[in-house]
């Protein structure tokens, strides 16, 4: 079950089911102050470069069943981000839409692209310099990734250029993640009210 409330560019979001309860506050036009307490403390680490690097006010508090695994709590936090960013961002209009951000973090380059397209796709291309990242198995941090994306219902595309450090390399996803979000959620004031596309059209 999901409740939400919108106002403006502000979302709250409650989802429970029988594996996880998650509820999320969401502030588009914030700057970048956070409460993170998902259970997975790397996972509370990277969420928190989104917001901070983003300029987004984040709340979110997440139970899940860690006793199984990670796997429910990270993909569901993955799912209730990307829909307050999906709701957050109404009817698109005078949206900036599209923006490509690098960050690095010592060892590693990262680079995010994001087009709030409409269309939810999803490319992450990383040679992970380990198995687990923060406790956390690689595959599930590209699945997190998978999820935003489904939900915001936008294209995302991730690449790792290099990197020795797992942790390094994924810090450089999120923290380029963060950055890309707040470019392409911009409102760009010479398309305001306006659909930002020639088809006239966001949708899936």
């Amino acid at each position: 079950m999901t409740t939400v409330e919108t106002k403006g560019r502000f979302v709250s979001l409650s989802r429970q089911t029988r594996e996880t309860s998650i509820n999320l506050q969401l502030n588009l036009d914030g700057t970048g102050q956070f409460q993170i307490q998902s259970g997975i403390g790397f996972l509370n680490h990277m969420l928190a470069q989104v917001a901070f690097h983003g300029l987004f006010d984040l709340q979110l508090e997440a139970q899940g069943d860690l006793e199984v695994d990670f796997h429910h709590t990270v993909e569901d936090c993955g799912l209730v981000i990307g829909e307050a960013f999906d709701r957050a961002l109404g009817d698109r209009k005078g949206l900036v839409r599209m923006a490509v951000q690098y960050a690095p973090m010592d060892d590693s380059l990262a680079r995010v692209i994001v087009d709030f397209s409409g269309r939810p796709y999803s490319v992450i291309r990383a040679r992970w310099a380990a198995d687990q990242i923060g406790g956390v198995p690689t595959s599930l941090w590209e699945h997190f990734l998978e999820s935003f994306a489904l939900r915001s219902r936008c294209n995302l595309h991730v690449k790792v250029l290099y990197g020795k450090d797992g942790h390094h390399q994924l810090e450089a996803v999120f923290k380029a993640l963060g950055r890309a979000l707040c470019a392409a959620s911009r409102l760009d004031p010479r398309r305001m009210g306006e659909i930002p596309s020639t088809k006239g059209a966001l949708n899936v």
